[in-house]
């Protein structure tokens, strides 16, 4: 694995250890200008031309929005605060341009919120598109595809 590549598969971890540590400020700042965040609502079976349905479809602004909602402390839904818990396997490479300086990788994960004595488990992988910015890897698109997204799913605080 080059340089390059170790350095997007660490992003990956990087990423998910700075919502873990409810870092949501510095967390929005890994996504790119045009950056979106897509939970599709039938998962890893959606094309991405069907961007209409979506449990979650958000650019920079929206995510903004959401982590100012969440740390203002007048959310109600989340009195108690909710915490989370990313595990993740080893992300896969799966589309590598260095030339171009991007990367796209598949990474399965368990994810798991908590607020008060309510706990959602979440399973599924995501999909990171990765690009340069400026000599810094910025996420273009976080598609994450939920095993179960057809389903009827719990209320979801936070980023999977």
């Amino acid at each position: 694995m080059t340089a390059d590549a170790r350095e997007a598969v660490d992003f990956i971890y990087m990423e998910a250890a700075l919502l873990d540590d409810e870092r949501y400020r510095e967390w929005l700042d890994l996504f790119a200008e045009d950056g979106r965040y897509w939970v599709p609502l039938l998962g890893a079976r959606q094309a991405e031309e069907e961007k209409h349905n979506a449990i979650a479809d958000e650019d920079r602004m929206l995510l903004s929005l959401r982590i100012e909602r969440l740390t203002s402390g007048l959310a109600h839904s989340q009195h108690p605060r909710s915490s989370m818990q990313h595990v993740l396997q080893e992300p896969t490479l799966l589309k590598v341009r260095e030339d171009e300086g991007t990367f796209t990788l598949r990474t399965s994960f368990v994810y798991a919120e908590s607020r008060g004595d309510d706990m959602v488990t979440l399973y599924g992988h995501y999909i990171h598109r990765l690009i340069r910015v400026r000599n810094t890897l910025r996420i273009s698109l976080k598609r994450v595809n939920l095993v179960n997204s057809g389903s009827r799913l719990p209320m979801i605080q936070l980023f999977p």
